[in-house]
């Protein structure tokens, strides 16, 4: 089956603990219909229920990330009920989340890239919001998660003037995590998978839902909300066995 005949567009492939996710749709490169958004959404939901992954890894093929929503489809991409556009932006899964970005990541591509946890961009990938030049708003995150990323008036002109900017320079902003050649960011990326499954699961899990809650509030309501988040770590065996291997 072609890609431009592909129901939903995506890939699902669980390589151990890791979920990799790949919008497979570059006769548009790599844009979102609502058919991939819903195939976005169930793989989430199997990254969040399946006790044997750990980490997902959401990328694309053919040298692009993506181009956001596919304004020409029918029916177009719109907001799922439950975790928003593109299947991803208003819930991720409970579980780090990897975006591997080549070629272009703008508008949706962006906001769904902003949604991760954690950014592996190739050295010439391009990056940016031009919703604006359109007459239209980053609705899916981006006109609020960007400025939380990266310095206020870097925002607001990426913004503003729509204009995509290098990774390295989103790299400099403390958006990307790490930068590799062009072609690498997906084995960056598993890489960077790796050093996560060094560690304990459950609170790699606990870990992403406490600074993720965290954002924008006291440190008295930030105690308040990890601490249901920390007793439910401390019941299970992973825990009982992370303090044991600790002493």
């Amino acid at each position: 089956m072609s890609p431009a005949d592909d129901p939903t567009g995506l890939r699902v492939e669980a390589r151990g603990p890791v979920l990799l996710v790949t919008i497979d749709r570059p006769h548009v490169r790599n844009a979102v219909d609502n058919a991939t958004a819903w195939a976005i959404a169930a793989a989430m939901d199997r990254l969040d229920n399946d006790p044997a992954l750990v980490v997902g890894i959401l990328t694309g093929t053919s040298g692009f990330f993506s181009a956001g929503a596919d304004l020409k489809a029918a029916p177009a991409s719109r907001p799922l009920p439950d975790r928003g556009h593109f299947g991803l932006c208003a819930r991720p899964p409970t579980k780090p989340l990897i975006a591997a970005i080549e070629g272009f990541a703008l508008g949706g591509g962006l906001e769904m890239a902003l949604a991760c946890d954690l950014i592996v961009a190739a050295r010439d990938a391009r990056l940016g919001l031009p919703e604006v030049r359109h007459n239209l708003v980053a609705a899916a995150g981006g006109a609020f998660r960007l400025a939380r990323r990266v310095p206020y008036h870097i925002a607001m002109e990426v913004a503003l003037t729509g204009t995509p900017r290098g990774s390295e320079a989103f790299a400099r902003w403390g958006l990307v995590n790490r930068l590799t050649e062009p072609g690498e960011a997906l084995a960056g990326s598993l890489a960077l998978a790796a050093e996560l499954l060094a560690n304990g699961p459950t609170a790699l899990a606990a870990t992403v839902r406490i600074m993720r809650g965290a954002r924008g509030l006291s440190d008295a309501d930030a105690w308040a909300m990890q601490r249901p988040i920390l007793t439910e770590l401390r019941a299970t065996a992973d825990y009982a066995e992370g303090r044991r291997a600790f002493t």
